[in-house]
């Protein structure tokens, strides 16, 4: 019996969220033939899977978005609030902005797409179990690309690079002798440039000019 428990413990215990049935039974026969994977249970809805997730946790909940009743991102919550140590992965046709970012806030530690091969999803569950977060490339793009974008929202208009540059150094506490050493100008040029500054941006000093910045 001690040899049969370990064993169990070894292997990556899973419980499927998925209202459509054939791709349901997809899923449960590419885990129940997997090496290193038990499948634990699989729902049609979220409030079935809730209950028993509860009483009896698996590593990692696969979650559709859709579902009829509460949905899958709703339940993801649910799942971390009562069980914060399960995973939970999004399996999903589902790929707007809407539904990626609300997933990953309410705790999604994976999303990827129900495009993505019997292989892929099994290599994105060990890569979720030993602490990655798996995503298909088309949500990883799109994650990527909107933290540059914040990026570039980060940039004042009106700005030049430079001006930008100096306006970011300054708003992290440097004076205009350090900004000058880190950025290789002298301190007359760092000057300039923050006249520059306060004037395109309408203010008077660097205090009102790192809130602008800051906003």
């Amino acid at each position: 019996m001690p040899y049969i428990e370990n064993q169990l413990k070894a292997l990556i215990t899973i419980s499927v969220i998925e209202d459509d049935k054939n791709y349901r039974e997809g899923l449960e026969l590419l885990i129940n033939n997997a090496d290193g994977f038990v499948l634990l249970n699989s729902y049609s809805t979220a409030e079935k899977a809730l209950e028993h997730i509860i009483t009896n946790q698996p590593h990692i909940a696969i979650v559709d978005i859709k579902l009829p009743g509460k949905n899958g991102i709703d339940l993801i919550a649910d799942i971390k609030l009562k069980t914060p140590e399960v995973l939970c992965m999004i399996c999903s046709f589902y790929d707007d902005d809407e539904f990626v970012f609300k997933a990953l806030k309410n705790g999604a530690c994976g999303y990827i797409l129900k495009d993505a091969m019997p292989q892929e999803i099994l290599e994105s569950l060990k890569e979720l179990h030993e602490g990655g977060a798996p995503m298909s490339p088309f949500i990883a793009r799109k994650v990527i690309g909107t933290f540059q974008q914040k990026e570039e929202k980060q940039k004042l208009a009106g700005l030049t690079e430079r001006e930008n540059e100096i306006l970011e150094l300054i708003s992290t506490g440097l004076i205009v002798k350090e900004v000058s050493a880190k950025l290789f100008l002298s301190a007359h040029t760092v000057t300039k440039h923050l006249k520059n500054i306060y004037n395109k941006l309408h203010v008077n000093n660097r205090i009102e000019a790192i809130n602008r910045f800051n906003k």
